[in-house]
């Protein structure tokens, strides 16, 4: 006797598959021009478009063309655009006191793109790497990157790009402490709505040598920047992180580098609920556009996709160079 064949389950999740109209009606994420922020190169100069050899189709400009470039964002819907500056070695010190120089490219560059596209959050790097001959994040003494002594020449540059216009004091250095005295100062200095959107949780990554390139630090650097980067191994240590910055006054949060650690995004977001945001790295951009290039993927829906893992491990936004082209794409 032939055994009975067990009837098919009731459930066939593939009905929820079979057009595009269900599949949209059942997607639990959706990714929109709103979740973007643009990071821009800035450079000397007028008229200028240099491109960046390590990130096809990434430019360093100079203020005029960035202020072209956050017309552009604005009228793509894109809410934010990040600056970061491509420093004269010249002007590049121990002392790095061209980081809170009112003139300095970043200053320049948001009062520009205040002064002609005011309706786009303008966001800032805080930091002492473009501006230290060192290469580092902060101030060197004796082969030891300082901690409290930076933190003091930090809340400078923030001051002077609230100053100038910054909506988004966005602090990348890794010191101690530094999002308290920041906040302090902002709050001081009647900077009250000036919000901070902390790097609370950057790792030392291997991620970052094209944006090092971006900014003319690749060569530069001395050492590396494991004593105040965090372990790539660590996850627990995350979460103290950001709970120290929110509890100093971070409105936001953001995990560096981003698709390598999306697990971090998942437990920062359901452990906080805060504003969460990731960094799609120089070098996560680097390698869809090559791979693309080289025929090896298809680089559009390489780079929606993994722009969507961003939404799905609980990201509230993404800084990334794809910005204007996934947001034609979604247009």
């Amino acid at each position: 006797m032939r055994p009975v064949q067990a009837p098919f389950p009731l459930t066939r999740h593939r009905r929820t598959r079979a057009s595009s109209a269900i599949r949209a009606l059942v997607q639990e994420n959706d990714l929109g021009v709103g979740d973007l922020i643009w990071p821009v190169f800035v450079c000397d100069g007028t008229g200028v478009e240099e491109p960046v050899s390590s990130m096809p189709g990434v430019v360093r400009r100079s203020v005029d063309r960035v202020t072209e470039a956050a017309r552009e964002a604005a009228d793509l819907g894109i809410p934010a655009i990040c600056l970061f500056p491509y420093t004269d070695p010249a002007l590049k010190t121990a002392s790095c006191e061209e980081a809170w120089n009112p003139e300095n490219l970043s200053n320049r560059a948001t009062r520009a793109i205040k002064s002609a596209t005011p309706g786009i959050a303008v966001m800032s790097d805080v930091a002492l790497d473009p501006y230290n001959a060192d290469g580092h994040d902060g101030f060197v003494v004796g082969g030891e990157i300082v901690n409290d002594e930076t933190v003091a020449a930090l809340v400078k540059q923030a001051l002077s790009q609230a100053e100038a216009g910054v909506d988004i004091i966005g602090p990348s250095d890794m010191m101690d402490g530094r999002i308290g005295a920041i906040r302090d100062a902002l709050e001081d200095r009647g900077y009250k709505n000036t919000m901070i959107l902390s790097y609370a949780a950057k790792y030392a990554s291997a991620f970052y040598g094209p944006f090092r390139d971006a900014v003319g630090a690749s060569g530069a650097l001395k050492g590396d920047k494991k004593s105040y980067q965090m372990n790539p191994a660590n996850s627990d240590e995350a979460l103290r992180l950001v709970e120290r910055d929110l509890r100093e006054g971070a409105d936001m949060v953001m995990v560096k580098p981003g698709l390598p650690y999306l697990d971090i995004c998942r437990r920062v977001k359901d452990t906080f609920g805060a504003p969460t945001f990731a960094y799609q790295v120089s070098g996560e951009y680097a390698m869809i556009q090559a791979a693309a290039q080289n025929g090896w993927i298809d680089g559009d829906r390489a780079m929606v996709e993994s722009l969507m893992c961003f939404k799905r491990a609980g990201c509230d936004g993404i800084l990334t160079y794809f910005a204007p082209t996934v947001a034609r794409a979604l247009a």
